[in-house]
């Protein structure tokens, strides 16, 4: 992984063969002391698990799929919940026959490279518990 700061609020960032993509986030994240951002990414994974939430059961069904996959689609946000970084990913990837697959995202390992872009955003939001949705809600 390598990135390079673009003024004040903005990165870019390699990831590289090999490389998990949320663990990276969270790395640089931390690094550069980023409490609340947007993200977006594209690049091609070859294993990723993203889930879907379950609104009655209030929880997440996830999936991981194995091959050769372009990201069609990596969106997202940083905010902060009990002061820690916290992510809120999505990513749909397409395989060989142009079939999507995607939700929330939990893991994906680079198969050739990922360009990714934070956007920093001044201010801090935090999340809160909601039990009645079952999910970590924004907080203003």
């Amino acid at each position: 992984m390598d990135y390079r700061k673009m003024g004040e609020q903005d990165i870019v960032v390699r990831i590289d063969k090999g490389e998990e993509i949320v663990q990276t986030i969270l790395k640089i994240c931390k690094k550069e002391e980023i409490t609340l951002a947007s993200i977006q990414a594209l690049g091609a994974v070859g294993e990723f698990e993203v889930g879907l939430f379950q609104t009655k059961e209030k929880k997440y069904q996830s999936k991981v799929y194995t091959g050769d996959f372009e990201i069609v689609s990596l969106t997202g946000n940083i905010t902060l919940k009990e002061g820690e970084i916290y992510h809120h990913l999505h990513m749909s990837a397409a395989d060989k026959n142009n079939q999507v697959y995607g939700g929330h995202l939990n893991r994906a390992i680079v198969s050739a490279t990922c360009e990714l872009f934070i956007h920093k955003i001044v201010g801090i939001v935090q999340r809160k518990w909601d039990d009645e949705i079952g999910l970590n809600l924004l907080e203003f």
